[in-house]
């Protein structure tokens, strides 16, 4: 039996962000590549076996009962979307694997209205594979369950709510299985919805997510650096007219997006998300970037989602509880918390083109010391144009 067997299994953002292609970008292409931050080894033969995986979801195609979901849950999602969404069908042509020994190579090119839904189902299959072709053995799902209650034992005494994130790392489909059910089973009032479509249709709760990096990263490449973060934001509400109004504030630095996010904007939105750098430090700039607008930060939100465990969720509590809006996005610690060593791999977007223009590589900046991605030379001319030339190093360049 395969491993996917739901075409929702997948977070909730990048439906979101399809929606938002489909309506303004239908004729722009996109590649992504694989990248191994944890330089991991891969056993012999593993192109191969995810290879048949990636083959079978030919075979998905979303539900009725899906599509209900959808409508009753996400009105912002017009029909005509559901039924795009209906007929769309997972093509394997669009991504080529190859393994040259221990060493993984997945890259993906298309249309950036298709291609947008494979990120996160390569990458929990390739974590799912990875821990299954090791033979490695996890704790039970008796102590995933006990560790996950304790986690929300602990939410619910801070008082906090908390969303699942955990989607692209989990360590099987099972694991998440069974953390989402304990979440939402739980007493108390800390559990809030989950990223994963698939989870939140199976066990009736909220999908969680707005937009991701790649809906930046983009629009700076599209239209320059100097404006990528207003214009993503204004195209984002040309889609969306104000639901789904949580930024995303470290594409190329929060202090560039801060300068960029005005006061209409910072009215509009509903909050920002914190996804890389120091959360104390970011709350601090958060806040104070309100009070600078007007704005009393009570009233506005901030997500925390970068490499949350439960010590980091109550030392972020205790410093901003009371002063602006909290809610926690909690990924790895919990869909991969089973005594093995989580896997750190993530698949970003490389280049983009269009009828109009030839590919063009996209730079992601980050917050967080060696977490660039894009060539030297995209990367370089992003840091002149906005003035960050003593922005730390990034990651191995993705292509030259």
């Amino acid at each position: 039996m395969s491993i996917v067997n739901s075409i929702i299994d997948n977070d909730f953002y990048k439906f979101t962000m399809q929606f938002g292609v489909t309506k303004l970008y239908p004729d722009v292409k996109a590649r992504y590549k694989f990248i191994n931050r944890g330089e991991h080894k891969f056993p012999d033969g593993f192109a191969k076996v995810l290879q048949k995986e990636i083959d079978a979801m030919a075979n998905l195609a979303l539900t009725k009962s899906e599509k209900e979901f959808f409508a009753k849950n996400c009105p912002y999602l017009s029909p005509a979307y559901l039924d795009f969404l209906q007929g769309y069908r997972y093509d394997s042509s669009e991504v080529i694997i190859t393994q040259n020994g221990s060493d993984l190579e997945v890259e993906v090119e298309g249309y950036w209205y298709r291609t947008i839904l494979w990120e996160v189902p390569i990458l929990y299959l390739i974590s799912e594979l990875y821990y299954t072709l090791t033979n490695a053995e996890r704790i039970s799902n008796a102590e995933v369950i006990k560790r996950t209650s304790d986690k929300v034992d602990l939410y619910n005494r801070l008082d906090v709510t908390v969303a699942e994130f955990g989607t692209r790392r989990r360590h099987s489909y099972e694991v998440q299985d069974v953390v989402v059910q304990e979440l939402k089973n739980h007493s108390g009032k800390s559990f809030v919805g989950t990223s994963n479509v698939h989870f939140a249709h199976k066990y009736d709760v909220k999908p969680i997510g707005t937009h991701a990096h790649e809906w930046f990263m983009f629009h700076g490449a599209r239209y320059g650096f100097k404006v990528a973060n207003s214009i993503s934001l204004d195209r984002w509400v040309k889609v969306y007219y104000g639901d789904l109004g949580i930024a995303l504030t470290d594409t190329y630095t929060s202090d560039v997006f801060f300068s960029q996010f005005d006061k209409k904007l910072s009215k509009l939105f509903d909050g920002v998300r914190h996804d890389s750098g120091d959360p104390i430090e970011f709350g601090e700039k958060t806040i104070a970037h309100y009070q600078k607008m007007g704005i009393n930060p009570l009233f506005k939100t901030i997500i925390f989602s970068d490499g949350l465990n439960s010590e980091r969720v109550e030392t972020i509590t205790n410093c901003f509880k009371g002063r602006i809006g909290l809610s926690f996005g909690i990924g790895t610690n919990l869909t991969n918390d089973t005594g093995l060593r989580p896997m750190n791999i993530v698949m970003k977007l490389t280049e983009i083109s269009s009828y109009d223009i030839p590919w063009t590589g996209v730079v992601k900046l980050s917050d967080e010391k060696n977490k660039h991605t894009g060539t030297e030379r995209m990367i370089s001319l992003a840091k002149e144009m906005l003035n960050l030339h003593d922005i730390p190093g990034h990651e191995a360049p993705l292509n030259d």
